[in-house]
């Protein structure tokens, strides 16, 4: 069974703050719901489906739901994949939808890493203790979010002939957008010298290839056609969706590719179209090497050829030939609780109903993709595509 056209996006928010140190967890999740149901002209009580991740606090799905009222719920999904789980979410939403579980699903995320002082890329990949198997034998190397990452980058570099100025324009990229974002945690537009000459990392991420850290959330809205009708707002379509997994396969580990290599083909194969076709390209961006590698494997480039398709302002609205990531992305803009997937889903629906700032609005923009991903490429992680189109 297909969910092409079985679904559409009927509201979305996302929270303005970038520092939450008078905010709860509940309380923004609850904030993004009601922003959310308001720009879809919906109320808490049509809500009949809710999905979390492991950001809501307590027992997820069921304190949310006590906590913002939300008492007619007949499905709900706490299906926690990091920063892929929100891209997801809209595809189960949307399979629940088209088999009729319901018909009006509210998904959230809120986030407070800034206020809690984390710092960019410093999270223990592993903690000794932990239940994952095999965490308990890389423990005793040191693994971080950003050394993994680098790690990933490293072999990038030697398998393809990537280069650091490569990388840099994806954050060159990301800030000539996020200027236009007022909410934007970096608005200050930056060259590729400025990328390679900031701080090393962890080599050969410099600082400037790092997402920001911020507090904040965002909501979406997946709806049945029939309530997508009623709305009095663009219609977006939901006509493609996938995911995976990629895993550490006993040790036999490529770090050149990942999990989009699954799900890119795999929901253009669902929505009969092809990357050519994407006008506007959502693209989770924890590190510039994120955004390259999915690129390749989503299709938009052959495997090996990010560095040069990502060069020259290549995804510059306006500029390029595939616009990314317009509202500054989680380099730039917005990175709450470092699970960026459902922000990528935001941007995306504000393109194709045309409500992006007109600076980086692209023109003619009925096809959209939003890709995220979870956990970390040099290790294992959870990749999700979907696909989006303006009726």
């Amino acid at each position: 069974m297909s969910i092409k056209g079985k679904a559409y996006i009927g509201g979305i928010y996302e929270h303005p703050t970038r520092l939450a140190t008078d905010k709860s967890l509940a309380m923004i999740h609850a904030e993004v719901a009601k922003g959310c149901l308001e720009d879809a002209g919906l109320s808490k009580d049509d809500v009949d489906a809710y999905f979390c991740a492991g950001d809501a606090p307590g027992l997820g799905p069921m304190s949310m739901a006590d906590y913002m009222g939300l008492t007619k719920l007949k499905h709900f999904d706490s299906t926690d994949v990091g920063g892929s789980s929100y891209v997801v979410h809209v595809g189960h939403a949307a399979e629940a939808i088209a088999l009729g579980k319901c018909k009006v699903a509210l998904i959230t995320l809120a986030g407070r890493p800034r206020a809690e002082g984390m710092a960019t890329g410093t999270v223990p990949r592993s903690r000794g203790g932990s239940p994952t198997p095999d965490e308990p034998f890389e423990f005793p190397y040191g693994p971080t979010v950003v050394n993994m990452y680098g790690m990933a980058a490293m072999r990038h570099m030697h398998e393809f002939g990537t280069t650091s100025e490569q990388l840099a324009w994806i954050k060159v990229a990301a800030s000539h957008h996020a200027q236009y974002n007022e909410h934007a945690l970096l608005r200050d537009v930056v060259t590729v010298q400025d990328v390679v000459n900031s701080p090393m990392i962890s080599d050969p991420l410099h600082r400037l290839d790092c997402c920001v850290i911020t507090d904040g959330g965002g909501a979406i809205l997946v709806v049945a056609p029939e309530i997508a009708r009623s709305l009095k707002r663009p219609k977006v379509k939901i006509i493609g969706a996938a995911e995976t997994t990629k895993n550490q396969m006993g040790g036999a580990v490529d770090l050149t590719y990942t999990g989009a290599r699954y799900t890119g083909p795999a929901s253009f194969a669902e929505a009969g179209v092809k990357p050519s076709d994407i006008k506007y390209a959502s693209i989770y961006d924890s590190f510039t090497i994120t955004v390259l590698m999915q690129l390749e494997d989503l299709g938009f480039c052959e495997k090996g050829k990010g560095g040069a398709f990502v060069s020259d302002g290549n995804l510059i609205s306006g500029t390029g030939k595939l616009p990314f990531n317009t509202d500054g992305g989680g380099l730039c803009s917005n990175h709450p609780g470092n699970r960026g997937g459902l922000t990528k889903v935001l941007e995306a629906v504000r393109q194709v109903r045309g409500e992006a700032h007109p600076k980086v609005q692209v023109k003619n923009c009925d096809l959209a993709l939003a890709h995220g991903t979870g956990g970390s490429l040099g290790s294992r992680h959870g990749s999700g595509t979907v696909i989006l189109e303006r009726e």
